[in-house]
Formats: C-alpha cells, sequence, structure tokens
C-alpha cells in the first residue's frame, strides 16, 4: 500500500460507511528478571497497566489515505504494515485523537501498534490476536507487559521471549481499586530507544542465574500474592527491590540510577518522607511512587509539588495521579452498541 504525501494532504471521502474506534492505555515496567538477555530464560518483566493516559484513535475506510493527530507518522508506518502483511491494499482515514507520550518510558509505541493493529483487523474482519499484531509490527521483542496489559490490564509477569516466540504471560492479578500511583513526567527529557537502546543492551553485562531466579521468585513468591492479600507494605518493598537492581544494572548506560535529574530529584524526596514504592519506568524518563489510598496519593502530590517549585525549570514536571487498570483496550466494533473491553481475567 503506497501513500504519497500528496494524498495524505487530501480530505477523504465522508462517505465511507463503518468507524471502528479503539481506546489503550499506557503501562509501567517495572523491570527485567534477567536484565542483560543472556541467561537461560532472558528478559521477563514484571509491569502494571494504568487508567492514564491513554491513547484513542479511529479508523475507516476513505478515497485515499489520510492520517491525522498526534504519532501520525508512527500511526500511518503500522497501519501500511498491516495492509501489507494481510494482502489488503485499500486506502484509510486514521484520526489519532490522543495519544500516551513517547519515550517517555509508559510504552506508548507497542500500545499505538496494537490499537492500529487491532483497529485494522476488527474494521476488515480479521481474527487477530494482540500476539499476531505484535509479531506482525514487531513489537514485544523483550517484554510482552504491554501486550498483556492490552489485552487484559492487570499487573502481569512474562516469561521473556524465546525460540523466536515472543514473550508469554506467567501470571496476571488485578490491582487494588483503591491504590494510586503518582506519576512524574519529564517533557523535557526522553529515555533511550532505537539504536541507543540497542547499544545499551548489547554493552550490558551478564546477569548471573543466581540473580535472575532470585528476582523472578520474589516477584511470583511475594510482589503478585502481596496484590492479592491487598499488602501495600510488601508489594511496595518488592518493587523498591528490583527498581534499585534496574537503576544499578543500567546506570551506566542512562547516565545513572534515573534517566531525568528532576525526576530522580523528586523520587529521592518521596523516599526521604518514607515511601519505597518508587522508581522508573523502563527507561524513564517518568518516574512513580505508589499510595495506599486518595488521601495518600494527596500527601505524595503536596511533597512532589514542593520539590517541583524549587527547580531551576523551563518545561515544569508534569505530575498526574493514575490508578491501575484491571481491563484490556476498549474497541468500539461497527455495528456494536457499546466499547468492548478485549479481557478482564487473562489471556
Amino acid at each position: 500500500m503506497e501513500t504519497t504525501l500528496a494524498e495524505l494532504s487530501q480530505t477523504p471521502d465522508n462517505s465511507q460507511d463503518r468507524i471502528v474506534s479503539v481506546a489503550t492505555t499506557a503501562r509501567l515496567h517495572f523491570g527485567f528478571c534477567d536484565p542483560s538477555g543472556q541467561s537461560s530464560q532472558p528478559f521477563g518483566s514484571f509491569g502494571l497497566s494504568l487508567d492514564r493516559p491513554w491513547t484513542r484513535l479511529s479508523l475507516q475506510h476513505a478515497g485515499t489515505t489520510f492520517v491525522a493527530g498526534p504519532e501520525a507518522d508512527r500511526a500511518l508506518r503500522y497501519l501500511q504494515c498491516m495492509g501489507e502483511a494481510h494482502g489488503i491494499d485499500r486506502a484509510y482515514r486514521l484520526e489519532v485523537s490522543e495519544a500516551i507520550p513517547s519515550h517517555a518510558g509508559l510504552g506508548s509505541g507497542t500500545q499505538l501498534a496494537l490499537a492500529v493493529g487491532a483497529a485494522f483487523g476488527a474494521l476488515e474482519g480479521l481474527d487477530l490476536a494482540p500476539l499476531d499484531i505484535a509479531a506482525t509490527l514487531g513489537r514485544g521483542a523483550r517484554s510482552g507487559i504491554g501486550i498483556a496489559t492490552f489485552e487484559a490490564g492487570g499487573a502481569v509477569l512474562d516469561s521473556g521471549p524465546g525460540d523466536d516466540a515472543l514473550p508469554q504471560l506467567v501470571a496476571r492479578v488485578p490491582f487494588p481499586e483503591s491504590w494510586q500511583a503518582l506519576l512524574i513526567l519529564d517533557p523535557r527529557s526522553k529515555g533511550l530507544d532505537g539504536a541507543d537502546e540497542m547499544a545499551a543492551f548489547e554493552r550490558a553485562p551478564v546477569y548471573s542465574e543466581a540473580d535472575r531466579v532470585a528476582l523472578e521468585r520474589r516477584v511470583l513468591e511475594h510482589a503478585l500474592p502481596a496484590l492479592e492479600k491487598r499488602d501495600f507494605g510488601v508489594f511496595c518493598q518488592e518493587v523498591g527491590h528490583l527498581q534499585a537492581r534496574m537503576g544499578e544494572y543500567f546506570a551506566p548506560s542512562q547516565g545513572g540510577i534515573y534517566t531525568s535529574p528532576r525526576v530522580g530529584a523528586v523520587l529521592d524526596a518521596l523516599r526521604a518522607d518514607g515511601v519505597t514504592g518508587l522508581g522508573q519506568s523502563s527507561w524513564g524518563p517518568t518516574g512513580f511512587a505508589f499510595a495506599e489510598s486518595q488521601a495518600d496519593a494527596e500527601r505524595l502530590l503536596r511533597v512532589a509539588s514542593e520539590i517541583v517549585t524549587t527547580l531551576d525549570d523551563g518545561d515544569a514536571l508534569e505530575l498526574v495521579v493514575a490508578k491501575g487498570r484491571n481491563e484490556g483496550a476498549e474497541i468500539l466494533i461497527p455495528g456494536g452498541p457499546t466499547a468492548k473491553n478485549l479481557g478482564s481475567t487473562g489471556l
């Protein structure tokens, strides 16, 4: 499917019929069991689906291909790839009304890819699972967190990739509805991606098998059961432990424990205030800190806000209070009365 710049600038045919809409949310990536990817079970990651920020888009057939909105160029590439992979050469109108911030450690690329692929599949009547879409669009090479949260939400642990297969779900536990997460976003910074990310993994030293097993055991035997029991203290302790290991391991590649010194300053202040469940999502720069209740979240927001005001800012840090999301992406199917959630109980 070839699309010229002239075609992209044209207004599409408004007479086209069906519209498929997809909405999906960001995720936190707490870390890998094997961050080097060189053990008997490479990578294997632990993370959580959030209820914000969102990526929302709609897709319909059109007279000429037209793509608009944030991340439009990347969305177009995904759409073209889906068409080529399935031998479908048609024109579309693709509108991205909202997008998760890119290169922020929130999984924006995978969520955009899966949303475009899911919309394409629904519009063309194809039965495409998130894993199928991810394989087609080159997502999930190391972490399957974004794929799992797109399908079912919740807190998830994946197996890591193996034998030409994408990461598979190992465990999923719903996140307590009353718990919240303070997100600290730095619009002036971005995490590693592309060639820089590849180079970082190539330079990374081998992670020992014993350390990999220990981290996986702590997630399976402590962190996930703590969610089931709603034991906030143990969950935070385990997330903090995993984050400390990841920060130490990746510090040489990302210029320190945290990608953004400004986010690091806020996290240090929260840690000094007694917060243990905090860290940086993926390559950052987004930081997070967990709160057990609305009142606790408001307290963390006050502490963080005080630190933000002391920083010499051009672009101020953004503070957002989010919750966990225990459902998958929402897909509005043509002819359907309501949005369809992919799942909420498992993959």
